[in-house]
């Protein structure tokens, strides 16, 4: 049976209507008091190719539970006043991701590129064994 839509067109529309940070940009927000990364990929992902330092983890099948302060699995770290930067490994989860986000009221970006353009872009990495 054919879909109505299909996960690309969704990755699309949602791309269209957030706000999207290029690598370099994301780069040099690292050390940013005033900016949390949310890395929303799976914990073996994480473990095999590192995550951006000081990135907060947050699988993505939790992301609206801990986002969402009436939850019983709200997370203080989504209560502070910052800019919010998700980011997966290519971009198609945190662009659908920040689309929900907005759509409950909760304003933040994601990067671009993802994790891979991260890496290929040389911007600091942090290895399971440094964590």
């Amino acid at each position: 049976m054919p879909l109505n839509k299909t996960a690309a067109q969704m990755v699309a529309e949602a791309r269209s209507r957030i706000e999207e940070i290029e690598t370099d940009d994301a780069i040099a927000m690292v050390d940013d008091p005033t900016v949390q990364l949310v890395d929303l990929r799976d914990p073996r992902e994480r473990d095999r190719t590192g995550a951006i330092p000081g990135a907060f983890h947050c699988p993505r099948g939790m992301l609206e539970f801990w986002v969402d302060p009436d939850s019983p699995y709200f997370k203080e770290v989504f209560a502070q006043d910052k800019k919010f930067v998700f980011h997966c490994a290519s971009g198609w989860r945190s662009a659908l991701s920040v689309a929900t986000l907005q759509d409950m009221g909760f304003q933040a970006a994601h990067l671009k590129d993802g994790f891979s353009g991260w890496e290929k872009a040389g911007g600091p990495v942090e290895k399971k064994a440094d964590r």
